[in-house]
């Protein structure tokens, strides 16, 4: 019955209603993006609140990418065998470590908090293929994706915007705020789960060693996700030290925070606007190299002419090329790798998150010279 309910015809309740679980994953990525870049637009004001250092307050958003690589591969399995309860459990830890957070004074309790967002990351990211093709009839799936997708930026929006509208000054209120929006996001997914097929209504979202060796034996496969690992790297070294690379040529902590949230916003246009499109025309090798040279142009002036112009351009251009291009490589995997689809998923949000950490640790060490990091 479960497969039926997913033959839904356009304009029927029943399809209509199918779109729920994808608004409230979408909710709870969002969420969990958000907790992880909370301190990120005021991390030295934190760490003056908290009595730590700024390095230390990195770690509350340092943690995230290095346990998403150590449990990308089992969060897949789980899922593929137990979708709805992993993602239930992952939906109920991004809850959990928000509430957390607020359970004490100092460090320690947002450090508990943040490690148990950081736990739940892995089930929550990798089911955004799952959830759209276990939800949506097959013509719907590349929005669902895309709308999914599309709610892990809107984490990096929330973030910032939250930081800048209350400031280290006002952290416990922030804590608070960012704990209602995780718990309400968390009361839309967990009830609407029950709509959703306990075995797909398309691939499965895991991984094991068959599916691994088959997915990893496709060239398309590993060239997608050397892409991954490159623009996903250059996303979160610009989310990361893009303040720092910009204050030698005057641009003040905010006006930088005002240029990644104009990044991530222009993206999440493009991402849930654009993917649909693609996937009927059958364009995404254009549309992905396009996005390559597109961001290449846009990082090459940033860096021989960095400036606050420039930033502002510059940033929001590679966010409306760079952030579309994910739930596209995500969508073209659903359709290349069939019953392998889950396990390809795994290894592309593993590859992203590797390559964050590789990209952002090469910009440190070169962070003293703007033109060399952007470069």
């Amino acid at each position: 019955m479960a497969g039926m309910d997913l033959e839904g015809v356009p304009g029927d309740p029943v399809r209509a209603n199918r779109w729920l679980p994808v608004a409230g994953f979408a909710l709870v990525s969002s969420a969990n993006q958000m907790l992880w870049l909370n301190f990120a637009p005021i991390a030295t004001g934190t760490a003056a609140r908290l009595g730590v250092s700024s390095s230390t307050v990195g770690l509350l958003a340092e943690v995230f990418p290095v346990i998403y690589v150590l449990l990308a591969l089992p969060a897949g399995l789980a899922l593929d065998r137990w979708f709805r309860p992993t993602l239930a459990v992952g939906t109920v830890l991004t809850a959990a470590g928000a509430v957390l957070r607020l359970a004490g004074h100092g460090f320690g309790p947002i450090l508990v908090g943040q490690l148990v967002v950081a736990l739940a990351q892995p089930a929550v990211l990798t089911a955004v293929t799952g959830i759209a093709t276990r939800s949506l009839v097959p013509a719907d799936r590349p929005s669902g994706i895309a709308v999914g997708s599309a709610g892990t930026f809107l984490g990096f929006v929330l973030a910032f915007v939250l930081g800048l509208a209350c400031g280290a000054a006002h952290l416990h209120l922030l804590l608070v705020i960012s704990a209602a929006y995780a718990v309400a996001g968390a009361g839309v997914l967990l009830p609407s789960l029950r709509q959703v097929s306990a075995v797909g209504g398309g691939p499965a979202v895991g991984a094991n060693r068959a599916a691994l060796r088959a997915v990893w034996g496709d060239p398309v496969v590993r060239s997608v996700a050397a892409l991954v690992f490159a623009g996903f790297g250059v996303f979160v070294a610009l989310t990361t030290w893009v303040q720092t690379l910009l204050q030698p040529v005057d641009v003040s902590a905010r006006a930088a925070d005002g240029m990644l949230i104009a990044m991530v916003a222009a993206g999440i246009v493009t991402a849930v606007a654009v993917p649909p499109a693609v996937a009927a025309r059958g364009r995404q090798p254009l549309v992905l190299a396009v996005a390559g040279v597109v961001a290449f142009v846009a990082l090459a002036l940033l860096a021989a002419a960095p400036g606050p112009v420039v930033g502002y351009v510059g940033l929001a251009v590679i966010g409306l090329v760079l952030l579309p291009a994910l739930p596209v490589l995500l969508e073209l995997l659903e359709a290349r790798c069939g019953t392998h689809a889950g396990a390809a998923t795994a290894l592309l949000w593993l590859s992203g998150n590797a390559g964050g950490v590789v990209v952002a640790l090469a910009v440190q060490a070169v962070v003293g010279s703007t033109a060399v990091a952007f470069g």
